[in-house]
C-alpha cells in the first residue's frame, strides 16, 4: 500500500506542477491580451485622429478647388470680354482710318 501511496503522491505532484504551469501560461497570455488590447485602443485612437485630419484636409481641398473653378470662370469671362474690346477697338480704328482717308480728299482740308 505504501508503494501505491508513493505512486499516487507522484501523480499528485505532477498534476500540481501541470496545473501551476497552466496557471503561469494563463497569466502570460493575460499580459499579452492586455498589451494587445492597449495597442488596439491606441491604434483606434490614432485612426480617429487621422480620420478627422483627413476630413479637414478634404474639406479645405474642396473649398480650394471650388475657388479655383470660380477663378477659372471669371478669367474665361474676362478674357472673352477683353477679346470683344480688342475686336471693337480694331473696328473703331478701321472706321477712323477710313474717315480720315475720306477727309483727305476734301479740298478745304488739304494743307497748303
Amino acid at each position: 500500500m505504501t508503494q501505491q501511496g508513493a505512486v499516487l503522491q507522484g501523480y499528485n505532484n505532477e498534476l500540481v506542477k501541470c496545473i501551476e504551469d497552466l496557471c503561469m501560461q494563463k497569466e502570460e497570455l493575460n499580459k499579452q491580451i492586455q498589451q494587445a488590447t492597449e495597442e488596439k485602443n491606441k491604434l483606434q485612437h490614432e485612426i480617429q485622429v487621422l480620420t478627422e485630419q483627413l476630413e479637414g484636409v478634404c474639406e479645405n481641398l474642396n473649398q480650394k478647388i471650388a475657388s479655383r473653378n470660380e477663378l477659372d470662370k471669371i478669367l474665361a469671362e474676362t478674357e472673352a470680354a477683353y477679346m470683344k474690346i480688342l475686336d471693337s477697338s480694331r473696328t473703331l480704328l478701321n472706321v477712323l482710318k477710313k474717315e480720315v482717308g475720306t477727309l483727305k480728299h476734301i479740298p478745304e482740308l488739304k494743307t497748303n
